[in-house]
């Protein structure tokens, strides 16, 4: 199969073609055909299967067919709106958008918070056909009259169930409204949740189910280990596998911010460069943070949930659970930053007292077990008893994070906010090109998806 066999046009295959990519990923090959189709789509795939090019490349072709007509007078308006959880994401998705329509003369524009509004103001003032936004900076656009959504035709949710754990079910029932009640719908989620099956249901028309991976499971390629360890000797343990394991590039995962930065900075004390990233650090210094880390600079990045989604590292082969996280399906998508389109990697947990039930939770998610293993000098203290977890973000708070006055630096508040690199089709398979630098690349992954 092929991409030109799914029907897109020219344009869009030669763009996708260049870029090294000739087949379809399974979620590709299912949703290609049904969003071109135009009927409401309802999409579940692992992280990393290739969900954005599964829904940027049809939206491309929709919106370049001649035959369909658009606004006959009047300023051009929106024509497609991708709303996503992050700032990372939006970017990404933005820069997909670019990377596979540059043959054709559709424009598009990344919108989030973090950053001047003004630039923004200013760009919706020329021709926008297709806008990748996260929902808190569109809301202030939409406060400020900034932006006219009357003329969107295709809406997608892009890491829907990340946004109602970020708190966002508010403001996207907010932006539902001010669209045209006729238009294509398209839902993207990781993971379906009472809550995501709720949503689906409000929102879309007889969907198409698109899912090509067990609900909530990790991707294949990704081994899973765990190390029983004493509460105090987790972080002289992490520094001792990084070390003695010769590890070059390792995302360490943290439940807080506060542990987030003081783990990097012990970390820089035992010899190994390390940064922290989290929603408290400037954007400046986030794009800093994981600039050096991509590049290999910067060997460790240490980060809260914030970096679980949407931010695509080349060829990223650890990642470590330094806290486990609270929610289990979190772990899902924490591993997933590794082992992407096809690649292999490893999620490493280290497990104190603290963190038992935790492992028991998501050992549930994952169908499997995880023997503790021991590594000598590091051992579990068995006096040792389970202290009260500090919550960094809780799925069932009744209170989400509030979000900031409009003053341009809204739309996501603690949102992540850099703005990555070109995305390459497939992803993470930057790992497997390590592996054999000759192989053939299959398809455009996507990003986070």
């Amino acid at each position: 199969m092929s991409f030109s066999s799914l029907g897109l046009a020219e344009e869009i295959v030669r763009a996708v073609t260049e870029c090294g990519y000739t087949t379809p990923t399974p979620i590709q090959a299912q949703a290609i055909p049904a969003v071109l189709a135009g009927g409401d789509l309802l999409g579940g795939a692992q992280t990393g299967t290739g969900k954005t090019a599964g829904f940027t490349l049809p939206i491309l072709h929709r919106l370049s067919d001649k035959s369909v007509k658009g606004p006959s007078s009047g300023r051009p308006r929106v024509r497609a709106l991708i709303l996503t959880p992050t700032r990372e994401l939006a970017a990404q998705v933005e820069e997909s958008v670019r990377l596979y329509g540059k043959y054709t003369k559709l424009t598009s524009m990344a919108m989030f918070g973090g950053v001047s509004i003004n630039p923004q103001i200013t760009r919706l003032r020329s021709r926008v056909d297709i806008l990748v936004a996260t929902p808190g900076r569109l809301l202030d656009h939409v406060q400020q009259r900034t932006i006219d959504l009357s003329g969107v035709q295709i809406l997608v949710l892009d890491e829907a169930d990340r946004m109602l754990d970020m708190g966002f079910i508010r403001d996207i029932k907010r932006i539902l409204a001010l669209l045209p009640k006729q238009r294509q719908n398209l839902l993207f989620s990781a993971t379906f949740s009472n809550e995501i099956k709720a949503l689906a249901d409000g929102l879309l028309n007889q969907p198409t189910m698109n899912e090509v991976a067990r609900r909530n499971a990790a991707a294949d390629g990704v081994t899973h280990t765990a190390y029983g360890v004493a509460r105090d000797k987790k972080r002289a343990l992490l520094a001792h596998l990084i070390k003695h394991n010769r590890w070059s590039q390792v995302l360490v995962f943290t439940r807080t911010k506060h542990t987030a930065n003081k783990l990097a900075e012990l970390l820089v004390k035992d010899g190994i460069e390390a940064l922290a990233i989290h929603g408290n650090k400037s954007q400046s210094a986030r794009t800093r943070a994981l600039a050096e880390f991509k590049d290999g600079s910067v060997p460790v990045l240490v980060a809260t949930d914030i970096a679980a989604r949407g931010i695509d590292i080349t060829e990223l082969p650890h990642v470590v659970n330094f806290d486990l996280p609270n929610v289990p399906e979190d772990y899902v998508h924490r591993s997933g930053r590794t082992a992407r389109a096809g690649a292999e990697g490893d999620a490493i947990s280290l497990v104190c007292a603290d963190d038992r039930k935790l492992l028991t939770d998501i050992e549930r998610v994952l169908k499997r077990s995880l023997p503790l293993q021991i590594v000598s000098g590091f051992e579990p203290d068995p006096n040792e008893r389970p202290q009260p977890i500090q919550t960094g973000r809780n799925r069932n708070a009744a209170a989400p994070q509030q979000r900031r006055p409009a003053q341009g630096r809204r739309g996501g508040s603690a949102r992540t906010g850099t703005r990555p690199a070109v995305q390459h089709p497939a992803g993470h398979a930057g790992k497997s090109r390590a592996h054999g630098a000759n192989s053939k690349r299959s398809a455009p992954a996507g990003r986070g998806r």
